[in-house]
């Protein structure tokens, strides 16, 4: 359960700094690298929730389902 909960938060971080992103290049109108950064950090977190993903398939955390 603690598993879910850390990429719930993560997937949540990536939402809150795309918000950032977003206010960074309405407010610095291109004059900052802010909006890099935060998007930058974006690409990497959602890097690691994909590769926590496939350790919790491999581990057995996450047990996948058929659609039926």
């Amino acid at each position: 359960m603690i598993f879910k909960a850390i990429i719930i938060g993560l997937l949540l971080f990536v939402i809150f700094s795309m918000g950032q992103a977003l206010t960074y290049l309405i407010k610095d109108e291109g004059k900052t690298d802010r909006v890099v950064n935060a998007l930058t950090r974006r690409i990497g977190v959602s890097v690691l929730i994909f590769i926590l993903l496939l350790i919790g398939q491999a581990v057995g955390l996450i047990q996948p389902h058929g659609l039926s």
